[in-house]
């Protein structure tokens, strides 16, 4: 059994972090986009995502995102400026096709910030790319 399955490098698959103002609160929030680079569909696109650092732990967030077609971006969730300051991770589960795949993003704590920010064409705003 363990012969038949495979897990392959999961590519062309890429989490944004990006600062975007909110006219509602007239506030620049943080939030986290998710990339589909592929020319395929995603299908039941799960996410999960938390954040850590020593005793400090962040609640676990939970999205679906039924369909993703291909060469489009989604945005996943806001995050609290706060939350930038721990170890975040990002566990994206999807079906490509009838096979099931898995990437994890990892955030490291401090690594979104003002002098790490790059404008992203695809989302024509400043941020930081996750591969």
């Amino acid at each position: 059994m363990k012969k038949d399955i495979t897990i392959e490098k999961v590519e062309n698959l890429e989490l944004a972090v990006v600062q975007e103002y909110n006219p509602t609160f007239k506030s620049n929030d943080w939030y986290a986009y998710l990339i589909n680079k592929k020319n395929v569909d995603l299908e039941v696109v799960l996410i999960v995502s938390d954040g850590k650092d020593g005793k400090k732990t962040t609640s676990t967030m939970r999205h679906k995102i039924e369909k993703m077609p291909a060469n489009t971006i989604a945005k996943v969730e806001l995050i609290q400026e706060e939350i930038l300051k721990l170890d975040n991770q990002f566990k994206v589960t999807f079906f490509e096709g009838n096979k099931m795949q898995e990437k994890t993003f990892i955030i490291p704590k401090n690594s979104v910030k003002e002098g790490t920010l790059r404008h992203i064409k695809i989302l024509d705003k400043k941020g930081v790319i996750f591969k």
